[in-house]
């Protein structure tokens, strides 16, 4: 078995972020719609957590925001001559469309891509395949950009594998790695992958949708070769999505060989734990962690976006690291919970309370900001280094967004053309800093 880190690499807030409103089922995002924003806070606090990771001794990477506006989706939609004119008449006639142009939602990497690592695939190949995104106009604007950043950042076809994003149609509606849990013994070892859908092709959607379909889970664990024997297909509970878990990853979060998750997170629950007891028999001895109802309610959990935490080894600690929201902190339930939690002799034995509130008033807590990938030293020898992040580095990203970013944006400042060279501007400094000139 070679050595093998979990890389986090985290989305870096764009210029763009604002609180627009078009994520049907995301209960902040409705209940903050229209308000104002602070991209400048908000990046800075992201990076704020990725420095937590990078002084504990992980490896933490970064990916940059995307071109906002997306002048495509613009044009596409009829709207002609320059770009300052697009803008604005875009901004009279069709102030949602601008919205979703602009949408800075690229920040959460977890629903990027869909990663399996070299440990799990037929052909040695560290896997990815972008996300279609394809049930909110906004987020379905990301995946070719997303696949050319992909391509970018992991080139060498002897290392990796990146896919397309699977056909944008309905039947195989694809969100990415909030709903995918890798569990495992070590990182370097063969894993089960868990892929968790809301639900199959061709059945109608009734309330707030189901992002998720399992053909398209299905589709990915093919194109990554994964063993059959060691991948898992649970259905996501319809309570949940009901009550606004819109991905899993709102009612579930997993790590080694743990998987932390709240009791309405899964159809069958004693099935899922059942099947994944199973698929890891003689690789690990799985450690189910189950919040009760009765401790927390579905609706506190997703109020406090408690399982939206990233669930980390730290090097030197021999239980895991929760790296929860502060909100998991203000509410009652969820904060008794951890307290009760850290004190037994579970598997979990800490919790980290990180700020990050911008992303959170849009619906996206510390697991939506990043993308977990599995690598070795060989793998990471071959990733694009100026993405890799250490102190100076964050330094010199929060420098430029302080400069470049604004403090305060309205979705009705969109509707200013000069706002969308100041994106470009911004755009444009980040991905010098990193190296990253090729894509922009």
């Amino acid at each position: 078995m070679s050595a093998a880190f979990e890389v986090n690499f985290d989305g870096l807030i764009g210029p763009s972020h604002n609180y627009g409103g078009l994520s049907d089922g995301n209960l902040a995002s409705s209940k903050n719609a229209g308000d104002v924003s602070n991209p400048r806070e908000g990046a800075v606090q992201g990076l704020e957590k990725m420095r937590l990771l990078v002084r504990a001794g992980l490896v933490q990477g970064v990916l940059p925001p995307l071109h906002r506006p997306n002048f495509d989706l613009l044009v596409s939609a009829g709207f002609k001559g320059s770009d300052d004119g697009i803008i604005e008449a875009a901004g009279r006639q069709a102030p949602r469309l601008l919205k979703a142009a602009y949408s800075a939602s690229s920040m959460w990497t977890a629903n990027a891509a869909t990663v399996s690592p070299s440990a799990d695939t037929d052909d040695g190949l560290l896997h990815f395949t972008a996300a279609n995104l394809s049930t909110m106009l906004h987020r379905s604007l990301e995946h070719p950009d997303t696949t050319a950043t992909l391509l970018s950042l992991f080139a060498s076809d002897q290392r990796f594998a990146v896919h397309g994003a699977l056909p944008a149609h309905p039947d195989f509606s694809d969100e990415g790695a909030a709903n995918h849990v890798r569990l495992c013994a070590e990182h370097g070892g063969k894993g089960v992958e868990l892929f968790v859908y809301g639900r199959d092709a061709g059945e109608a959607m009734a309330g707030f949708p189901a992002r998720q379909t399992r053909l398209a889970s299905e589709s990915i664990a093919r194109a990554h070769g994964l063993d059959p024997a060691c991948t898992v297909f649970a259905r996501q509970s319809a309570r949940a999505i009901a009550a606004g878990a819109f991905h899993n990853d709102v009612v579930c979060v997993g790590a080694l060989d743990t998987l932390f998750f709240h009791e309405a997170a899964f159809e069958d629950t004693s099935g899922t734990i059942n099947t994944l007891r199973r698929a890891a028999a003689g690789l690990f001895e799985l450690r189910p962690v189950m919040v009760p109802e009765a401790e927390v309610p579905l609706q506190d959990a997703i109020r406090s976006y408690l399982f939206n935490s990233q669930l980390l080894q730290f090097p030197g600690e021999d239980r895991l690291v929760l790296v929860a929201p502060m909100e998991a902190q203000e509410v009652t339930s969820t904060r008794k919970f951890c307290e009760q939690m850290v004190a037994g002799n579970g598997p979990i034995g800490r919790v980290e309370y990180v700020d990050v509130r911008q992303s959170m008033r849009n619906g996206g807590g510390p697991a939506c900001l990043r993308l977990r990938v599995v690598m070795t030293e060989d793998e990471l020898a071959e990733c694009h280094p100026g993405v890799i992040l250490d102190e100076a580095l964050i330094d010199e990203l929060q420098g430029a967004i302080r400069k470049t970013y604004r403090d305060r944006l309205s979705p009705a400042d969109l509707a200013d053309p000069a706002f969308a060279d100041e994106c470009r501007l911004a755009r444009e400094e980040l991905l010098r800093i990193l190296g990253l000139e090729d894509i922009a």
